[in-house]
């Protein structure tokens, strides 16, 4: 790595698109030693990248990746940009219920580093196996509704890095880049931010791609529909605004306490299957049910009601639960 650019990020002063992409590959190619590593990923703790930046990092991983083909038109990924909230794996359990409601999701995701359990830790709690292969993916998409891919073996660069932002224990720039890395890059995407300037900066971004978007931002902090505060989205039509009110259709008192997760691993298993069980309190199944019902409203065109009570149906009868069966026992 050129030493310049290390002194222009000291000097608070931003990359082009080249200067970030080779920032990238260079610490992939171990030329970047760990102390300048920590020190890069702690100066963007400090400051939001810019598009840019973001754009020249994406490319690099991409470049990095193992990227592959599932040859499904109209699957869905739903997933954020995590967070330190420690709330319980909202955006998991609405990938199943939309599963379970005839949806197809083709899932990215990872172990939790800035929170105690992501959804990776989540299926390997379970025991289920990660896979690259695209015959294993292809026939978990074929036979479930949704496939799992575990994002450090398709981008070996995260793997690498990952005991950094494990120890930092804190998100960092690779929590902004994860989203967009999806190795199939399925046409549709549900993303929460929990940060209202990089949501714009997806937003701008996301209008150059082809993808079918929803960025969804809780204005109380939060990367998923929480019901505990207004919502700001930004899809490929443009902005809206969506109040408490608006989203919860049923009236259901919801506050914080409701969104919170447990405190250790086997804990938040225990939530995620209490709740596709059938166990979950009405506020966490309001949420999950809102969540899936935005991301169902991205693959077909009925309205929220219709959806939400698809949704609806794929938890209370259990099909959702099914779903999550059916591939641990692939």
């Amino acid at each position: 790595m050129s030493k310049k650019i290390l002194e222009n990020l000291f000097l608070k002063k931003t990359l082009t698109k080249d200067e970030s992409r080779k920032l990238i590959i260079d610490m992939s190619n171990g030329n970047i030693n760990d102390y300048k590593i920590i020190a890069i990923i702690s100066i963007y703790n400090m400051r939001n990248p810019t598009i840019n930046e973001i754009v020249g990092f994406y490319q690099a991983m991409r470049e990095l990746s193992i990227n592959i083909d599932l040859e499904e038109k109209n699957a869905i990924d739903i997933v954020g940009t995590g967070g330190d909230k420690n709330t319980f794996n909202i955006s998991t359990i609405a990938c199943f219920i939309v599963a379970g409601a005839g949806g197809k999701v083709i899932k990215h995701g990872n172990y939790g580093s800035s929170s105690i359990t992501g959804a990776s830790n989540i299926l390997k709690g379970l025991g289920f196996k990660f896979t690259n292969k695209k015959k294993n993916l292809k026939n978990q998409l074929n036979k479930t509704g949704i496939c799992y891919l575990h994002a450090p073996i398709f981008h070996h660069f995260l793997k690498k890095i990952s005991i950094y932002r494990k120890n930092l224990e804190v998100k960092t720039i690779f929590n902004l880049l994860g989203p967009m890395l999806n190795p199939c890059n399925p046409r549709n995407i549900l993303l929460g931010v929990n940060n209202l300037n990089v949501a714009r900066i997806y937003h701008y971004i996301y209008q150059y791609k082809k993808n079918n978007y929803t960025i969804i931002h809780s204005v109380d902090g939060y990367d998923e529909i929480t019901l505990t505060s207004n919502v700001k989205c930004y899809t490929n039509k443009g902005e809206n605004f969506f109040s408490v009110k608006e989203l919860n259709k049923n009236n259901v008192n919801v506050n914080i306490k409701d969104l919170k997760g447990g405190n250790s691993i086997q804990e938040n298993i225990k939530i995620f299957l209490d709740i596709l069980s059938g166990k979950g309190t009405t506020a966490q199944n309001e949420i999950v049910l809102t969540n899936a019902t935005f991301a169902l409203n991205l693959i077909n065109n009925n309205d929220f009601k219709y959806n939400y009570n698809k949704a609806r149906h794929s938890l209370e009868s259990g099909k959702a639960k099914n779903v999550l069966k059916k591939l641990l026992n692939l």
